[in-house]
């Protein structure tokens, strides 16, 4: 594949940018031993950066980074991509605003995952990030774009960055791998805060009114401009 100076740059700098949010991962102890993986679409490029398949997070680099195409064929590297490519790409491919995938096995959004139950929009947190409540995929098997369809299906049905694939773990997406990380962050800390609240009582629901208001000053107003 031939590719302009700027392409090359663009991937260079993706490639280090994907490799050092890894860190996020295991820094906010969303993953263990070799399990996730976060991936970055390349702008202008029907192609993605993602992580190696079974590579120790301490021997990752820019240089251990894999790029494919939009269907998961390698392009440059020297490593086999990620198991989960298939679905980074699918999701790519169906859905153009998004520019980051990440999957991890964030110990209570997967418990969540695993009672196949969505997470109740009972926190400013979740109405801010998630817009609602936190859905559900369905389940699906890894080694083809089964995962993809169903994250597709279900993020085109939800405002949320995150869904829960049922019996699997948190998938989360986002306009940059920054932003999917940070989803994945943030899917994990409520997942905890709500599965306690759970064990002390009922958690309050907030009004569907509060959640639009909630999202929209997060989304539109909240940070720097």
């Amino acid at each position: 594949m031939t590719l302009t100076a700027q392409a090359r740059g663009t991937i260079a700098e993706l490639r280090e940018s994907v490799a050092r949010l890894h860190s996020e991962l295991t820094r906010n102890e969303l993953v263990v031993w070799t399990a996730g993986n976060v991936s970055a679409r390349v702008p202008g490029e029907d192609l993605m950066v993602i992580k190696p398949s079974g590579v120790s997070y301490d021997d990752l680099s820019a240089d251990t980074m894999v790029v494919t195409d939009l269907h998961g064929k390698l392009v440059h590297g020297e490593l086999a991509p990620s198991s989960d490519t298939a679905a980074h790409a699918y999701v790519y491919r169906h859905l153009p605003e998004v520019g980051g995938v990440v999957h991890t096995h964030s110990t209570y959004a997967t418990a969540w995952a695993a009672r196949g139950e969505p997470i109740p929009c009972v926190l400013t947190m979740i109405a801010d990030e998630f817009g609602g409540e936190i859905p559900v995929g369905p389940f699906a098997l890894i080694g083809d774009d089964s995962i993809g369809r169903g994250l597709v299906e279900t993020l085109r049905a939800t405002r949320s960055p995150a869904v829960l694939m049922r019996n699997h773990g948190p998938f989360t997406v986002g306009r940059s791998a920054r932003d999917a990380v940070k989803a994945a962050v943030m899917v994990e800390d409520v997942a905890r805060t709500v599965h306690i609240a759970h064990q002390l009582g009922t958690p309050v629901p907030l009004s569907r009114t509060d959640v639009d208001l909630l999202h929209a000053r997060y989304q539109n107003v909240y940070g720097q401009r």
